[in-house]
């Protein structure tokens, strides 16, 4: 709530301090606020804020800063003047962090009765310094969501056992009609200033968000100088058999603001080299992060038309493309890893050459009454290029391509029932088209242009009442077409019997349309600082793997296939507690739903099977304070699932099934311990294990395991990250990935079962970055 004192004739007046922690340290991108209202400042690296206000008066000033407990204080401001304030805040693992995805408005996180994690800029330069994969860095971070694995795509890292929906700044990235795993590595971490994960099935921004979203909220311009920026230079390598492994990267950030102007660009290019592991062994170079070039530049423009409007325009390119000297030996699953041998590469470099993204947002307070509008304008337009492979009649080479067109209105009502209820009302209409086809290089169609057009209003309402119970409850009703061409199946191979005799169907096009209306309700009763528990339910909708049912057709009309929306029930319950230096989390969900989108494999191609699945699992997170300079911190996550294969809801039956590995990760165990010797020098060495997962024999009349079905062995790594300070200006990372030269096979290598996939993961990586602020 504002508290302001207006003299006869106001004028404006200018806040302008420092945020510290308890110990004097400077702390970055704390949130100063006014209760009540959008007017509010990120503070930049420095801890350092500006906010200007077109009123003098005494504010009700709120300070937050994820980690640590927000404080509230008045201060008067002098007309034409600027007033000086040095802010203080206590780590005590408080819930008052800011998160916008969850509800399309800013709220606190123990007004949001779900699963969130925030992954801050802190947390996110720390992990970045041990490595720059930002699949890498959502595995170390996100408990539930599922392995990297070490390679361009991100198949099998799904979160809670279902499909993910990935979005910068909410323009979607992923392509749930052609899903090509290429989604979570949209983006470079260096544009990134916050990531916020949404877990369980949501349908808040639309469709393909069965196990939740992350949305990448990117940086924003450093308030109160002109010129601000920081320069970074860096390499890498390996230190076993280290030849042709070493790598660079370079970066820089401008960021300042001119009266009513504010902008932050920056640029980042990375080039890699081979990538090897444990022994020493070139990676086989399929979908391989080795020998890659990746560029990134944003730009973010904001011009403040008065103290009740804003506009901001941003763009962010995205590209990476593998040139490698090598090629893929083959392994044998379970026996010999596929490695890399030198040879030319067929085809066309591989990975993303081209990620393009536009927002243009437009934010009016108090448009109407006490109603808040935001409207963004959004364009993308994603490509990307996989391996060359011989499953197509004289070889071939697959692309994803997607472009999408969107809008989202946004409003949001505050209102007031009496002295002890209050609350908002968020509604819109979000429309969306999607172009997303999957061609060979050479022309040839594989999956026909897919045009999607969506219309979906929706409402979320949020009420506090009794003071500390808030309740939320919303409804998106979804209006989806989408229009096929006639098209022919690709002529592919028949694994069995060795022939080019797949395919070659013609199918005729036509008009699929969808509705659906989902729900979500949730209650979070949050004034006890230790317990502050939860329950919710939430639906989600998506059209899942349209592509994949297409390009397998038999039929000759689409109107024949198998093409049924999913819609996903989530049930959970949770809490969050602090006590004293300790704070924890914890959460059980269940997850259904009527039709499933398993992939089976039928004569080597991959199929949709559509039986009910049931997804259950618990999360546990703990953090603790245990000097001024030593914290520590561990997190668990089980994931399990079957498919009710005779439809009759026990899920129990001997026909009944458990979910593959491309989506059922095995259990994650996370833990770190940090250390600060002294006041310039930061350490911290942290774990992820893998735990086994072995639900399936081998194929009985082969003796082999098949796709998704293969066991998945424990493993565990560490890395250790060290950030000295030199003078204020300057400082040095180092960061090693996996620490002890763990030879390993990643999870994904594991449970995929073919030979052309059993990879290794890296060797010790030794990361050195030189950072210089101004």
């Amino acid at each position: 709530m504002i508290g302001i004192t207006f003299p006869a004739s106001a004028q404006h007046a200018v806040l302008k301090g420092t945020v510290k922690t308890e110990t004097g340290d400077q702390l970055a991108f704390a949130n100063i606020s006014i209760p009540g209202s959008k007017m509010g400042v990120v503070a930049d690296k420095t801890g350092a804020f500006m906010l200007t206000l077109t009123q003098a008066g005494t504010y009700k000033i709120k300070v937050t800063s994820v980690g640590y407990k927000g404080v509230e204080q008045s201060i008067t401001l002098l007309p034409n003047d600027t007033t000086r304030q040095e802010i203080t805040l206590s780590s005590n693992g408080d819930l008052q962090e800011f998160v916008v995805s969850a509800s399309r408005k800013q709220e606190t996180l123990d007004e949001v009765p779900s699963s969130i994690t925030i992954i801050g800029a802190k947390d996110l330069s720390i992990q970045k310094g041990i490595s720059n994969n930002i699949s890498d860095i959502l595995a170390n971070s996100v408990p539930g969501l599922g392995f990297s694995s070490n390679t361009t795509g991100n198949s099998g890292q799904t979160l809670r056992g279902r499909e993910i929906l990935v979005m910068i700044d909410g323009i979607p990235q992923s392509t749930p009609l052609r899903n090509g795993g290429r989604d979570i590595r949209s983006i470079d971490p260096s544009a990134i200033e916050r990531v916020e994960v949404i877990k369980g099935a949501t349908a808040i921004y639309g469709n393909g968000a069965d196990g939740g979203l992350i949305n990448y909220i990117t940086k924003k311009a450093s308030p109160g100088q002109s010129l601000s920026g920081q320069t970074t230079i860096g390499a890498n390598t390996q230190l076993k058999n280290a030849q042709h492994t070493a790598g660079w990267q370079a970066g820089q950030l401008l960021s300042g603001s001119y009266k009513k102007l504010d902008y932050v660009v920056s640029g980042h290019y990375e080039q890699t080299g081979v990538y090897k592991d444990a022994r020493g062994v070139v990676l086989s170079p399929d979908y391989g992060l080795g020998e890659t070039q990746l560029w990134n530049a944003y730009a973010k423009i904001g011009y403040t038309i008065n103290q009740l409007n804003r506009l901001d325009v941003m763009y962010n390119f995205f590209g990476s493309q593998q040139r490698s000297d090598y090629i893929l030996k083959k392994g044998h699953y379970r026996d010999t890893a596929a490695t890399g041998i030198l040879g030319t590469r067929p085809g066309s470099p591989e990975g993303t050459p081209y990620n393009h993204n536009v927002n243009v947002h437009y934010g009016s307070q108090q448009i109407i009454g006490n109603t808040d509008l935001d409207i963004n304008v959004y364009y993308q337009k994603f490509y990307t290029v996989f391996s060359w492979g011989d499953s197509f009649k004289d070889g071939g080479q697959s692309t994803i391509s997607s472009d999408k067109k969107g809008v989202r209105i946004n409003l949001s009502s505050p209102f007031q029932a009496g002295k002890h209820i209050t609350g908002d009302l968020v509604y819109g209409l979000d429309v969306l088209n999607d172009k997303t086809a999957q061609r060979l290089t050479d022309g040839r169609v594989w999956v026909p242009e897919m045009s999607m057009r969506n219309l979906a209003p929706y409402t979320q309402l949020k009420t506090t009442f009794l003071q500390h119970l808030v309740l939320k409850a919303g409804a998106r009703y979804e209006n989806i077409n989408i229009d096929v061409p006639d098209y022919t199946t690709i002529i592919s191979l028949n694994t069995k019997t060795g022939q080019y005799s797949e395919g070659g169907k013609s199918v005729k096009g036509g008009a699929i349309s969808y509705s659906a209306l989902v729900f979500n309700a949730g209650l979070r009763y949050n004034e006890l600082k230790y317990f502050k528990p939860f329950i919710s339910y939430s639906q989600s909708f998506s059209v899942n793997e349209l592509g994949r049912t297409l390009r397998t057709a038999s039929e000759s009309t689409v109107s024949l296939l198998k093409t049924k929306a999913i819609i996903a029930n989530n049930y959970e319950a949770g809490f969050n507690s602090a006590i004293g230096p300790v704070a924890l989390e914890g959460s059980y969900y269940i997850s259904t739903s009527k039709l499933g989108a398993n992939y089976t494999v039928v004569e080597g191609r991959f199929e949709i099977a559509r039986e009910p699945i049931k997804i259950h699992g618990f999360e546990l997170a703990a953090d603790v304070r245990i000097l001024e300079n030593v914290s520590a911190g561990a997190s668990y996550a089980y994931i399990e699932g079957k498919i009710d294969a005779n439809k009759n809801g026990k899920y129990n039956d001997k026909e009944d099934a458990y979910i593959l590995g491309d989506k059922i990760a095995p259990p994650k165990l996370t833990a770190y311990i940090r250390y600060q010797p002294i006041k310039q020098w930061n350490l911290r060495i942290q774990m992820l294990q893998a735990g086994a997962r072995d639900r399936f024999a081998p194929d009985a009349a082969t003796g082999l395991y098949t796709y998704g079905k293969g066991p998945v062995q424990q493993f565990t790594l560490f890395s250790l990250f060290s950030d000295f300070n030199i003078d204020g200006h300057s400082s040095v990372q180092v960061g090693v990935d996996n620490l002890f030269n763990k030879d390993y096979y990643t999870v994904a290598s594991q449970w995929n079962a073919r030979n052309e996939n059993f990879i290794k993961g890296s060797g010790t990586r030794i990361n050195i970055n030189y950072s210089y602020k101004f």
